[in-house]
C-alpha cells in the first residue's frame, strides 16, 4: 500500500473536510470533536509508514494543544504549552538533520521569519491580556524556529512550518482584538492553514526520511548533495 492510499491519510482528509464544514456552520461541539481527531490520524499514518518517532511525538503534542484550546480560555496557556512542546520537537528533529548548517549558508531565511514574528508581536502587544504577554514572545520564537529549520531542511516541510506560523499569527491577532476572533472567516482561515501545516510537515518529513533510508546506511542525511533527494541511477 502506498502512503497516499493509506486509510489513515484518507481518514485525515475526510475529517479535515468535515471539520471545516462544521466549523463554518458553527456546529458545536462536533467541530471541536473533529478537530481533535486530526493530529492523531496523521500520527497513525506516520506510524503505519514507519516514520520517525519525533514526528509522532510532535503530533501528539498538537493533539493536546487542540484539546486544551477547545476547552476554553481558562486553559489557553496550557494549550499553548502543548503546541510549544510540538515546536520544540520539530526543531530538534530538523536540527538533527542539518538545519543549522543550512541556515548558516542561507541566513536570510531566519532574518525574514524573525522580522515577521517581531512585527507581529509588536502589532498585537497592547491588545493582549497581561497574563499572555510573557509567553507570546517565547512562543513566537518557537514558531520561527520551526518555520526556519523546516524550510532549511525540506521545501515541503518548510511550507508546513510557514503555514503554522500564519495560523497561529491569526490566533494572536484574534486574542488581541486586532481582528474578529469569532468571525466564521477567521476560524476557517486558522483551521485551513493549521490542517495544511501539519500535513505538509508530516508528508515532507516522511518523504525525506524514506529517501534517506533508500540511500543506504552510508548516506549522511545532514549533508546536502547535488542529487538530494534524488539519487543517481545505478549502472547497469
Amino acid at each position: 500500500m502506498t502512503a497516499t492510499r493509506s486509510p489513515w491519510l484518507i481518514a485525515f482528509g475526510v475529517i479535515a473536510v468535515v471539520h471545516l464544514v462544521l466549523n463554518g456552520a458553527d456546529a458545536s461541539p462536533w467541530d471541536s470533536i473533529t478537530k481533535c481527531f486530526l493530529a492523531p490520524l496523521l500520527a497513525a499514518w506516520v506510524i503505519e509508514q514507519k516514520g520517525p518517532r519525533a514526528l509522532v511525538i510532535a503530533l501528539i503534542f498538537c493533539f493536546f494543544g487542540d484539546l486544551f484550546l477547545e476547552l476554553g480560555d481558562s486553559v489557553f496557556v496550557v494549550g499553548m504549552a502543548a503546541f510549544a512542546g510540538a515546536h520544540i520537537t520539530f526543531i530538534r528533529f530538523f536540527v538533527a538533520r542539518g538545519a543549522v548548517a543550512q541556515l548558516r549558508r542561507k541566513p536570510l531565511i531566519l532574518v525574514i521569519y524573525s522580522a515577521a514574528a517581531i512585527g507581529m508581536v509588536v502589532y498585537v502587544w497592547t491588545g493582549l491580556d497581561v497574563g499572555l504577554r510573557p509567553v507570546i514572545p517565547i512562543y513566537a520564537a518557537l514558531l520561527v524556529g520551526t518555520a526556519a529549520t523546516s524550510l532549511a531542511t525540506d521545501l515541503r516541510a518548510g511550507v508546513g512550518g510557514a503555514l503554522f506560523l500564519i495560523s497561529d499569527g491569526i490566533i494572536a491577532m484574534g486574542q488581541a482584538d486586532r481582528i474578529d476572533n469569532d468571525a466564521t472567516a477567521t476560524g476557517l482561515a486558522i483551521m485551513a492553514f493549521y490542517i495544511l501545516s501539519i500535513f505538509f510537515l508530516s508528508s515532507g518529513i516522511l518523504e525525506r526520511e524514506n529517501a534517506t533510508v533508500a540511500a543506504g546506511p552510508g548516506f549522511d542525511p545532514t549533508q546536502r548533495t547535488d542529487c538530494w533527494p534524488v539519487f543517481p541511477a545505478q549502472p547497469t
